[in-house]
């Protein structure tokens, strides 16, 4: 039975056709709404502020199908979904170690989800409920912005038809122009948790720690610029050993410091942030500091792998966006179209492992794959 696409319901299941849009006031809800809005999608906007709320809806133009919720936890949220039945949901809100489980398990079953998880935790907690959203019918994607899926598609290309590799170094390196404004609770929850989890790696596949800033990386992009790298805790690191099955992996991504003295004395923040009291009052202080408006410092954003195999063959390949929070954007808005149109397989993906390497050329990136 085909949909009429003036009715919000789908007549297939008791689920509305609904996208809801969670953070929808923040810089990557709006764009995501903004996108799903010109194909027509029926959106529901989700946030704590009513009045940005509605200033969202308004910017989206009179021809919207849009509404409103106003809910101001996870919780709440949940219990919404619950009583609703959108068919996809989209997490924007940020620290996603708690927000993640409790909404994703409300759209099941048969509900989608997505979140922009990029911290390993995260993404494997999530990736933890395959088995629930298998039995459920739901698709669940975690880490669906521009450094997962750029380097694990890359990965994913790499390793085709070929046998499994020994290592892998995967490289998110954005660039991404800033807004002037707040710095933000998510953002700022964001930077201290990684600060204070340091850096991971796969040894003989199992996770040990690394010191955050340590393996440096300088590159020279394949449009000619030069950015440099290092190791942090990144959700680009499970989705690449995932990809490719490697016993050893790492990551290094330009958002790390490089800097010898800041990295010095990473170790010591790391252990004194930890401290719940002390982190609760940095997030706060770093929350308000006001950001100054300024350009991408490179032209593009990169996602980047080199993959090597027991025989020594090494291959290298390269995915080119434009600046990374707006590929951000573009992704999770093509991932949620999709899941909405019933692509997919049930379960607990990572997005390449959900819909394909494609998704990051259909979310606007370019293989450069030598």
């Amino acid at each position: 039975m085909a949909r009429d696409p003036r009715d919000p319901r789908d007549p297939r299941d008791a689920r509305t056709a609904e996208i809801w849009i969670l953070g929808a006031t923040g810089r990557i809800g709006a764009a995501v709404a903004a996108r799903l809005a010109s194909q027509g999608a029926p959106l529901v906007l989700v946030g704590r502020d009513r009045d940005r709320l509605d200033q969202v809806q308004a910017s989206l133009g009179g021809d919207a199908k849009a509404r409103v919720v106003v809910a101001d936890t996870a919780e709440k949220i949940a219990q919404q979904i619950e009583q609703r039945h959108p068919a996809v949901v989209v997490n924007t809100l940020g620290e996603y170690a708690k927000t993640a489980l409790p909404i994703a398990r409300a759209c099941m079953p048969g509900g989608h989800y997505l979140d922009l998880a990029a911290d390993p935790f995260a993404v494997s907690r999530l990736l933890d409920l395959d088995e629930e959203a298998t039995a459920a019918g739901s698709i669940l994607v975690t880490g669906a912005g521009f450094g997962v899926l750029a380097c694990e598609a890359v990965v994913v290309k790499l390793c085709a038809d070929r046998p499994v590799p020994s290592h892998v170094r995967v490289d998110a390196l954005g660039s991404v122009a800033m807004e002037a404004g707040p710095m933000g609770a998510a953002f700022a929850a964001s930077a201290m948790d990684t600060l204070t989890m340091g850096g991971l790696r796969y040894e003989d596949g199992r996770l040990v720690k690394v010191r955050i800033g340590a393996d440096v990386q300088h590159h020279t992009l394949p449009d000619g610029q030069s950015v440099k790298s290092a190791a942090a805790p990144s959700g680009e690191l499970i989705a690449a050993q995932r990809a490719s099955g490697a016993p050893d992996v790492s990551v290094t991504t330009a958002l790390a410091p490089t800097n010898k003295a800041v990295r010095a004395v990473l170790p010591l923040a790391g252990k004194l942030f930890s401290i719940p009291a002390l982190r609760r009052f940095a997030v706060r202080r770093m929350a308000g500091i006001q950001l100054k408006a300024t350009p991408r410092p490179r032209r593009h954003s990169w996602g980047h792998a080199v993959v090597t195999w027991p025989d020594g063959t090494r291959r290298e390949g390269w995915l080119r966006a434009e600046d990374g929070m707006d590929y951000t954007a573009d992704v999770a808005a093509e991932t949620a179209a999709r899941l909405a149109r019933g692509e997919g397989k049930p379960g607990a993906h990572t997005p390449a492992a959900a819909l394909g390497p494609d998704l990051a050329t259909a979310a606007g990136g370019t293989f450069v794959i030598e």
